[in-house]
């Protein structure tokens, strides 16, 4: 696996962890919420999203570093 694909899925997955304890955090604090299910659900399309964004914007991200 190329390092820029195993890096962006990393950072999904990171995405899709941040997702997870917020929405665990809300329910501590507020009325439950929605279902595992659901979460689970959602946190996929994060983990998808992060993803591609990550990858996408690798090069991007990685200039404005330098400079």
């Amino acid at each position: 696996m190329r390092p820029r694909t195993k890096t962006s899925l990393l950072w999904g997955a990171v995405g899709a962890l941040a997702f997870l304890v917020l929405a665990q955090g809300y329910e501590l604090i507020a009325a439950p919420g929605i279902s595992l299910l659901v979460k689970l659900a959602i946190a996929a399309i994060v983990w998808i999203v992060a993803s591609v964004a990550s990858y996408l914007f690798e090069d991007r991200l990685a200039r404005s570093e330098r400079s």
